[in-house]
């Protein structure tokens, strides 16, 4: 009867270890297949503000070839989706990490090919190298947060001239990554040559610019730092002169959207003209002005530029007022009607971005081997032939010729 209820037993072992073994695989992740490449995209400017949130995309291709300037396994990622290969399988699993900051979430299960995460930047500066892998598969990218990222901190004073008895000058430093955006969280160091700063050290806010008073009863230069970034010394004048001031408005834009210089003489000033050199090669003369006059001027490229008016009185004499702006490119966008159309479809893609920017026309390339395209408006619709992940790249060019901005999308050609 032992016998029996033993050999009863080891079947019914028998008849269930499939199952196990079943729901064992199961808990199994899906990982990558040998072969994939996995792309890192960070939706995000040059430089990470402290304590903020950035979207990373991981692309992943299955049988695919790294972009231009990348390898397969670690390396620098490419900044665009490959278009050779297929998507891998829904449900492939991701992992990330990062050496600054978290990821949220560490884990993500892809979807068309595509996982979106955060890294959150917490309060630390430094460059923060993100991972992704899968499998054997996977790539690195790195980004700035806080001062790493810092590029540009531009200095400006208002007024920029003070009376002979001197006063208090309000000091905006404005700080930028590489892009020319803002960086927000940012502390920055003032120093004065003449007189006092009040406070020292400020915190950039949202749009990048910190603030502090300078008073002073001599001229005086002031700088602002901002982790080994400096500006270059603006200069508070403290006498009379023929012009009480010159300013942009805004300091900081993008490529072809205009900026409004203003032009203030001193009271009493007595001036024959104006001449307002733009930095760029071009000027305007304004002539005899006795009052604030304003002049836009849109810039056809991205660069730092110092603006310059020169003021001359009937008797001959001439004094200058600069300021300086910061022209980024225009913050462009592409985007498809569908983001999987069919073959022999039709879809459109579309550039945003651009605002009221002064365009002349759009550079289309693609990776279908057509193209490259030139349009006016600011779209294209294409119909690809051969199913596949496909990249689309667009230039956008300004009136007088300079490249104002560009971006990159993909889709996926079922």
């Amino acid at each position: 009867m032992v016998t029996q209820r033993s050999t009863v037993i080891a079947l019914l072992s028998l008849i269930a270890l499939p199952f196990a073994l079943i729901a064992a695989c199961d808990k199994v992740p899906l990982l990558a297949p040998t072969g994939t490449v996995i792309s890192l995209i960070p939706v995000t400017p040059a430089g990470v503000s402290l304590n903020s949130e950035v979207t990373i995309i991981a692309t992943v291709i299955e049988n695919g070839a790294a972009s231009a300037g990348s390898g397969t396994g670690t390396g620098t990622t490419p900044t665009s989706r490959s278009g050779a290969g297929t998507p891998v399988q829904n449900g492939t699993l991701i992992s990330f990490t990062t050496t600054l900051g978290r990821i949220e979430p560490s884990e993500a299960r892809t979807h068309n090919g595509q996982v979106s995460v955060k890294l959150i930047s917490g309060g630390a500066s430094g460059t923060a190298t993100i991972t992704a892998f899968s499998g054997g598969a996977s790539s690195t990218t790195q980004l700035k947060i806080g001062t790493a990222g810092v590029k540009t901190v531009l200095l400006t004073t208002t007024p920029q001239a003070l009376g002979a008895s001197g006063g208090t000058v309000q000091v905006v430093a404005t700080v930028t990554d590489d892009g020319g955006n803002p960086i927000s969280g940012v502390p920055v160091t003032f120093a004065t040559d003449k007189g006092s700063v009040s406070p020292s050290t400020a915190t950039t806010d949202g749009n990048g610019n910190a603030t502090a008073t300078l008073t002073t009863s001599a001229t005086a230069k002031v700088t602002a730092t901002a982790g080994t970034i400096s500006s270059a010394a603006a200069t508070v004048t403290v006498n009379s002169r023929a012009l009480a001031g010159f300013s942009a408005s805004p300091t900081a834009t993008s490529a072809g959207t205009p900026v409004t210089f203003t032009v203030t003489p001193a009271a009493g000033a007595n001036l024959s003209n104006v001449r307002v050199d733009f930095g760029d090669g071009s000027s305007q003369n304004l002539g005899a002005i006795s009052a604030a006059q304003t002049v836009p001027h849109a810039y056809n490229a991205s660069g730092n530029y110092t603006a310059t008016a020169t003021a001359t009185d009937v008797s001959g004499d001439a004094g200058t007022l600069s300021t300086t702006v910061i022209i980024g490119s225009l913050p462009v966008t592409l985007s498809a009607s569908s983001p999987s159309p069919l073959v022999n479809t039709p879809v459109t893609f579309t550039v945003g971005g651009i605002g009221t920017a002064q365009i002349d026309h759009f550079e289309w390339t693609l990776d279908d081997g057509t193209g490259p395209f030139t349009t006016t408006a600011a779209q294209l619709t294409h119909t690809f032939t051969q199913r596949g992940a496909k990249n689309i790249h667009v230039d956008v060019f300004g009136v007088g010729g300079g490249k104002l901005g560009s971006a990159n999308t993909a889709v996926s050609v079922n």
